[in-house]
């Protein structure tokens, strides 16, 4: 076995070793005292009647509130098992949740990726356009993206069309600095090859500049994506509808923390997925000197 694959092996064994850790907190934090409070003792009729109609059982065990291993896997089931139901606006399964969550952060970034690219290549390759340009980029750059979500919602008067704005604006500026970084950093001796071989400036843009500089604009994609991802969260939480942000509200608002719960660790992990697809794009177009 080589030393990496060992490492690997490792590294494996230690992540599952830390989650099952986790897990035995988790269980032991939440497992019910099966003390007498946990009966309907000291509970009027009301009380009772209420706690019934809310799916509780008033005789159970107390356990603090937090929901216990077994009540999350009941959850992870129940929304695994069927992810695709549509009851209505406000009970839609996870899938369908996460498709128009996805739906928007494709539609921004994509639009974020016309616009910040070409824009941030013609910055890179003149650095007059890059100076005059810096100060604006300088003061639109730290804006949070969801203040531009009153604006958006003045302006555009529709929810969805808003969200997909908030992640447009929030992508560009991280691609359009990173192309424009590596746009400028490429060497100069290779663009002393181009110009003594007279290759036409078409030419040398894509064939010398965009190579050389392929990382770094995948590097700025990557991190465009994951703030990205972050903000149609925060954003759907405001214009509600549908959206694994809405799903994280709507849930917060029926008290139902395992559901709250659930959605979070989706959240990540599509946030992780998405991270290791860059990943692997950046090493395929990485070279080596």
């Amino acid at each position: 076995m080589t030393p990496a694959k060992n490492l690997n092996l490792r590294a494996g064994l230690l992540s599952v070793l830390i989650f099952l850790t986790l897990l035995g907190i988790w269980y032991i934090a939440t497992a019910p005292s099966g003390a007498a409070g946990g009966s309907t003792a000291g509970m009027t009729a009301e009380q009772i009647e209420y706690a019934k109609m809310m799916g509780k059982d008033p005789g159970a065990p107390k356990s603090g509130g937090f929901p216990t291993l077994g009540a999350m896997g009941s959850t992870v089931w129940s929304h695994l098992s069927n992810p695709f139901y549509d009851n209505g606006p406000n009970d839609k399964g996870i899938a369908i949740q996460l498709a128009h969550s996805l739906g928007r952060v494709a539609l921004g970034f994509g639009l974020a990726c016309l616009v910040a690219i070409p824009l941030g290549f013609v910055i890179g390759m003149s650095p007059l356009l890059r100076r005059a340009f810096d100060p604006f980029i300088q003061v639109l750059k730290p804006i949070s993206p969801l203040a531009w979500m009153p604006l958006a919602l003045y302006t555009i008067k529709d929810s969805s069309i808003s969200g997909i704005f908030v992640i447009f604006i929030c992508s560009v500026w991280p691609m359009l600095v990173n192309t424009a970084f590596g746009v400028a950093s490429v060497k100069r001796e290779w663009l002393n090859v181009s110009a003594t071989l007279q290759v036409n400036p078409l030419r040398k843009a894509f064939l010398v500049i965009l190579p050389a500089a392929a990382p770094t604009i995948l590097t700025g994609m990557r991190i465009s994506m994951g703030i990205a991802w972050l903000v149609i969260v925060a954003a759907e939480m405001l214009v509600g509808g549908t959206g694994i942000g809405y799903f994280v509200w709507n849930e917060w608002n029926n008290l139902s923390l395992t559901n709250v719960i659930f959605a979070i660790v989706v959240i990540g992990l599509v946030g992780m997925l998405l991270d290791l697809a860059f990943g692997q794009l950046q090493k395929v177009v990485t070279y080596v000197e």
